[in-house]
């Protein structure tokens, strides 16, 4: 069955994720969704200095709304702000600094901004991180867990507060078509049992992000959540985790620009907030969270089950 699913999933990756994916799927696109001013509207996109987040960061900057760039490397993000405010002309673009595998930090971060602003209308949780091997950090958590799941978490979870007192509050997770080849596991979160396989933990955080999604959209009627998935993209971050599909499929990657452009939709325009809350999107559509005869789908109680455990352990490093 395994085998059945990354079949499956790459044919469906050749035609639907990659760059030519794009080109056919934007033939539908509405141009004037995107046609929209946002100045007073504010953004936090975590990963904003390269990649998708930066080009995501750019397009809305464009349309004046303001920036909080959330990054790990200072200088990286202060030259991805320079760039953004050249560009833009919008001097609104705010950088902070916190790395999401330190998860005490998350907490005091999304605190500590509470305070210090006023209103939020859209959290962008775009950072990732895909390990070659298991690593764990200061708080014994894995870290690529720690920042693909508990840290969107607690981030989301501490800032709902503030998003519910905001005008059209929205919530956009950057998953990946990855998440399609698995099935949820809540009995191996820290990855300590079996072979640490980099781009199979990848993929089940990214199941379990779909998941969150789902049932914070149900607790949290009054904001908009969505997941999505942004093709096949030519970064930086893809190059280094997995440099021999980089080196393969080169030619065939989508730009960051046009990965980021359903997350654009997602977080601006009217027409994202028409369609129901928890979806999964693909080149602004709606489209299945599993593949065909898969057997990937999980029970609602295993879906209800993993937010209790992500519960408990954002417990253990919340600040009092």
């Amino acid at each position: 069955m395994s085998l059945y699913r990354n079949s499956a999933w790459f044919l469906k990756g050749l035609t639907e994720f990659t760059k030519n994916g794009y080109l056919s799927a934007s033939k539908r696109f509405v141009e004037k969704d995107l046609e929209v001013s946002v100045a007073g509207r504010s953004f936090m996109i975590t990963g904003a200095n390269g990649g998708i987040g930066k080009a995501t960061a750019m397009a809305i900057a464009k349309r004046g709304g303001t920036i909080h760039m959330v990054c790990r490397n200072k200088d990286k993000a202060e030259e991805a702000r320079a760039d953004i405010v050249k560009e833009t002309g919008n001097k609104e673009i705010y950088v902070h600094i916190l790395d999401l595998s330190e998860t005490k930090k998350v907490w005091e971060f999304a605190e500590g901004f509470k305070k210090k602003f006023k209103s939020l209308n859209v959290l962008i949780n775009n950072a990732g991180s895909i390990m070659s091997q298991r690593d764990v950090n200061t708080e014994g958590l894995e870290k690529s867990f720690a920042v693909n799941v508990l840290g969107i978490y607690i981030l989301t979870k501490s800032l709902i507060p503030l998003l519910e007192k905001s005008t059209d509050p929205r919530v956009i997770t950057v998953s990946s078509g990855g998440m399609l080849v698995q099935k949820l596991r809540i009995g191996n979160l820290q990855s300590e049992r079996g072979r640490f396989d980099g781009t199979m933990v990848y993929a089940q955080h990214k199941r379990q992000q779909v998941v969150m999604t789902e049932q914070l959209a149900k607790t949290h009627t009054n904001i908009h959540f969505s997941v999505m998935h942004p093709g096949w993209v030519d970064t930086l971050a893809v190059a280094n985790a997995m440099p021999d599909f980089h080196r393969s499929m080169k030619d065939s990657l989508r730009t960051p620009e046009q990965g980021a452009d359903t997350v654009v939709w997602l977080a601006i325009s009217e027409a994202a907030t028409t369609n129901p809350t928890g979806r999964f999107y693909q080149d602004r559509k709606v489209v299945p969270t599993h593949l065909p005869l898969a057997w990937t789908h999980s029970s609602p109680l295993e879906e209800q089950k993993l937010l209790l455990l992500l519960e408990d352990l954002a417990k253990t490093f919340q600040p009092h």
